[in-house]
C-alpha cells in the first residue's frame, strides 16, 4: 500500500531490541509502539536506564553491534520497514531523510577535521554538490544555526569550541539535507540553562521552517511541556504511559508519570531543602520481571509480578499500562 501524507511519518510496532550476554540475550527495549505525525514534536521522556536512548538509536538502526540487535517489530518510515533496509539504503537514510542530534557533540564530531570539512563531506554525500558548493553551503548552515563568524568559524576543529557552539555544528549536520524527520538525543545535556533555551528554541524555528517531524528524548519533563505536542513515558524499557502533552500534565495515570512530575523542581522552595526524589531505581536489564516493572522498583515481590499489563487508552489518545497498583482511577 501507498504511502500517503494522511499517514504517521513514522510508526513504530511492537520494537523489540535485545543485547547479547553471556547469560543469553537480555532485552533492553520491550515491544514499544508509537507514531510520529508529520509536523508534530514527540517526545520520550524517563530517567537513565529506561530505554529512550536504545529505542532512538534503533530507529536508524545505530545500535553497537554486534551485542545489540532488533528482535521484533517494524519502523516504518513513509510506510517502509527500515528493519529491512540494506546498507546503501541505510546510508541514504542516515543524514538524508532522518537527522539525528547526538547526545554528546564531541562524540558525534570529528576532532581532527574541522567543522566545515565535516559539514561539506555531509553534504556532497547526500545533496550532490560539489566541494565548492559544498563549502559555501556548509557556512550558510553555520550561520543558519547561529554561530557568528561563521566563515571563520568553518576552518575551527571541534575542540575549539564550547559545549554550545558544538551542539550547533551537530544540529546543523543533522539538518544539512533537509530531513523529514529530526532525532534528539538528549540535546541539551550539560549546557547551562540559558544555552539550553538557545538551543531548543532554534530547534523548534528549524523544524517548522523545514516542515519536520521531531523525535525528542529528555529526562526532563519541562523540555517536554515546552517543546512537544505529545509524550511518551518510558519505564525499564516499555511505554507505561503515552497522551498529548496538556493531558498528560493535566490527568497523569500512572504511578511512575505521577512521581517524575511530583520530582520536578517548582518555585518557592527554601534555598538548600531537598527536592522529591522516586524511591528505589530502574532495574537493569538482567533484573527485569515480566509483570509491572515499577511495582518491581516500590517492593512488590517478583512472584506477584508475572503477567505484563495491557496498555488501554483511558481517553482520547491517552494510553496508560493499565496495573491495579499504579493506574490512578
Amino acid at each position: 500500500m501507498a504511502f500517503t501524507e494522511d499517514k504517521p511519518l513514522l510508526d513504530v510496532r511492537h520494537l523489540s531490541v535485545s543485547f547479547a550476554d553471556e547469560g543469553g540475550e537480555l532485552c533492553a527495549v520491550d515491544d514499544v509502539s508509537f507514531t510520529v505525525p508529520r509536523g508534530q514534536c514527540v517526545g520520550i521522556v524517563g530517567e537513565s536506564g529506561c530505554g529512550k536512548s536504545v529505542t532512538a538509536m534503533s530507529l536508524v538502526r545505530l545500535l553497537p553491534r554486534p551485542a545489540g540487535r532488533i528482535t521484533g517489530g517494524q519502523i516504518l518510515f513513509r510506510g517502509k520497514d527500515i528493519c529491512q533496509f540494506n546498507s546503501r539504503q541505510l546510508r541514504r537514510l542516515r543524514g538524508g531523510n532522518i537527522g539525528v542530534i547526538f547526545q554528546e557533540p564531541m562524540s558525534a564530531l570529528n576532532p581532527i577535521m574541522s567543522i566545515g570539512e565535516q559539514l561539506v563531506e555531509t553534504l556532497v554525500l547526500h545533496r550532490d554538490l560539489n566541494a565548492d558548493e559544498a563549502w559555501v553551503e556548509a557556512v550558510r548552515l553555520l550561520k543558519r544555526v547561529r554561530i557568528p563568524a561563521a566563515e571563520e568559524r568553518a576552518a575551527d576543529y571541534p575542540g575549539s569550541l564550547s559545549g554550545g557552539m558544538r551542539q550547533r555544528v551537530v544540529i546543523a549536520m543533522a539538518m544539512a539535507c533537509h530531513p523529514q524527520l529530526i532525532i534528539a538525543d538528549e540535546p541539551t545535556t550539560a549546557l547551562d540553562v540559558t544555552v539550553q533555551q538557545q538551543i531548543l528554541a532554534l530547534l523548534g524555528e528549524l523544524q517548522r521552517d523545514n516542515r519536520a517531524s521531531t523525535l525528542l528524548i529528555t529526562h526532563d519533563l519541562g523540555v517536554i511541556a515546552q517543546n512537544c505536542d505529545r509524550v511518551l513515558v518510558m519505564y525499564a524499557g516499555r511505554i507505561v504511559e503515552s497522551a498529548p502533552v496538556c493531558e498528560l500534565f493535566a490527568a497523569p495515570r500512572h504511578a511512575y508519570t505521577r512521581a517524575l512530575l511530583a520530582a520536578m523542581p517548582r518555585r518557592g522552595y527554601a534555598p538548600k531543602s531537598m527536592l522529591p526524589t522516586i524511591p528505589g531505581h530502574v532495574p537493569t536489564i538482567r533484573d527485569h520481571v515480566a509483570g509491572c516493572r515499577f511495582c518491581q522498583r516500590m517492593g512488590v515481590p517478583p512472584e506477584q509480578l508475572t503477567e505484563r499489563p495491557p496498555l488501554v487508552e483511558i481517553g482520547p489518545e491517552h494510553f496508560v499500562e493499565a496495573c491495579p497498583r499504579c493506574c490512578a482511577e
